[in-house]
């Protein structure tokens, strides 16, 4: 690779190097803040995250390109996922200013590791390689150990940390052996390269789907699809509550993104996304691998979620289910059920998080996390218990919310591709159904048990207020305004492909 190369590789990286001198700024003016000021380096960054965000919106993607020897592409579906996951940051960095738990200690660092979980994240959904998707994975991960466990003085945050760690540690091992069996099958590490070379025969089909299992382990872990799931609850309930709402929406989507790229380019018969329509190797069926994951996840989720009484572990159950619900796009071997998944992917994350965000904030109000003690929440605090039912009926998929919205487009996804994946739709219509049970158990507690009228209620601080509404307001919108939101998904689109 030449200089000239390098810098023109290097003007496509330019959110990466703003992010990263960000994160050494922080750093820096950490060094120099008390404990009790240590929250100024939040501010520096998320003031930061705006200028990278910023700076991603106005990056030229017209012409999907591979920057450092086609490890990272520099693509339109890159640059969707890395503004979904900016927006993420900054929404979980503002809550983060108003949670009790981080309140009282020095949190530089806190927002030091959430900065360098973003960057792993911006390589993730960009690697093209299987040693960047490796090395990016890992950043990830390493980053959500050590944020699970912030709360290093509490018992269940140290569990909910190690859990991870073993989990994460025996998932990773059962990827990286996954991709060196690849590697020996395809002599390339390139995932166009390992399409060309699978796609042209001779590969045990048994082997493959060995290679297949594997894979699936390390990418299912990340997504929390079953049986991959058993550290999720444990960790959403011991992490700090805004970590639990990013890890259950940020690093989803990051997994997902490898997920659409890896399986639709290394896997397909084609070995170009930007088609209309793929199909998978004949050799190797994984679409009907991953509609097993997707039933799994979604019907777990949402049976054990009904059994939930925390409300941060209903939650975690439910972001399983959830998971299972955007599988159902990833089965759908067509444009349409990707742009589904990041359209399911945006809304998903305004719902949950807004939903972590009531839940953090009745945490700081009244020290619970418990749905028992929602009961009259809608009284003595009026428009905490209206915002929170928007979110419960939005993750139900109730209309006229954006959540049905979501459903909705998977399912069609599902549907236009004929009788294939009917029974598809059919059980993920009636795992909504069963969510129906827990999300209305929040609703029935804030507003349909009598209790007494508090003779005083209960109102949220004002940049608390706002956030939440910001959070709320686009679920409805994206009913009765239109939906602007699904171009910019159907134009996101679209694969770097050498």
């Amino acid at each position: 690779m030449n200089l000239t190369q390098i810098m023109t590789d290097l003007s496509y990286f330019i959110p990466e190097m703003m992010l990263t001198g960000l994160l050494l700024l922080v750093i820096l003016f950490d060094l120099f803040q008390k404990a009790e000021t240590s929250i100024r380096a939040g501010y520096v960054a998320l003031g930061g995250m705006v200028l990278v965000t910023i700076a991603l919106i106005g990056q030229d993607v017209s012409t999907p390109t591979g920057i450092f020897s086609n490890m990272l592409a520099v693509d339109a579906f890159s640059r969707y996922l890395k503004v979904l996951v900016s927006v993420g940051t900054m929404l979980v960095m503002w809550m983060s200013f108003n949670s009790n738990e981080l309140k009282n200690r020095r949190v530089g660092e806190y927002y030091i590791l959430l900065l360098t979980l973003v960057l792993g994240m911006y390589f993730l959904v960009s690697a093209t390689h299987l040693l960047s998707i490796y090395i990016s994975l890992e950043m990830v991960s390493i980053m959500s150990y050590l944020l699970s466990g912030y709360l290093k003085e509490q018992m269940r945050s140290n569990e909910a940390s190690i859990k991870y760690v073993v989990f994460g540690a025996f998932s990773s091992g059962i990827l990286l052996y996954g991709f060196s069996l690849l590697y020996g099958l395809t002599g390339s590490a390139d995932i166009s390269e390992i399409q060309a070379s699978l796609a042209s025969g001779g590969t045990s089909p048994a082997l493959l789907l060995l290679v297949l299992i594997m894979i699936l382990v390390g990418f299912g872990y990340k997504i929390a699809a079953v049986p991959f799931h058993f550290w999720t609850p444990d960790v959403y309930e011991g992490a700090p509550a805004p970590i639990t709402a990013f890890l259950s929406v940020a690093p989803k989507a990051a997994g997902f993104a490898i997920i659409i790229r890896f399986f639709n380019v290394a896997f397909s018969s084609a070995g170009n996304p930007n088609m209309e329509a793929w199909s998978a190797l004949e050799s190797m069926n994984w679409q009907a691998v991953v509609g097993v994951l997707s039933v799994l996840s979604m019907t777990v989720g949402n049976v054990i979620a009904m059994q939930q009484s925390n409300i941060k572990r209903m939650l975690a159950y439910s972001s399983i289910a959830h998971a299972g619900y955007m599988l159902l796009g990833v089965v759908v071997a067509d444009q349409t059920g990707i742009a589904a998944i990041l359209y399911y992917a945006s809304i998903y994350m305004l719902m949950n998080l807004g939903a972590f965000f009531v839940a953090i904030h009745i945490k700081n109000a009244f020290d619970t996390e418990e749905i028992e003690d929602y009961k009259g929440l809608g009284y003595r605090a009026p428009i905490l218990g209206v915002i929170m039912a928007i979110f419960m009926f939005s993750l139900t998929g109730l209309p006229p919310t954006g959540g049905f919205v979501a459903k909705f487009y998977i399912f069609r996804a599902l549907i236009e591709n004929g009788d294939t994946y009917f029974w598809l739709a059919l059980i993920g219509l009636i795992n909504g159904v069963i969510s129906l049970y827990y999300y209305m158990r929040v609703v029935k507690a804030m507003y349909f048990v009598k209790i007494e009228l508090p003779k005083t209620v209960h109102n949220a601080p004002l940049n608390v207020s706002i956030l939440l509404s910001l959070l709320a307001a686009p679920l409805l919108l994206a009913w009765m305004v239109g939906d602007p939101l699904s171009t910019y998904t159907q134009a996101a689109v679209q694969f770097f492909i050498h």
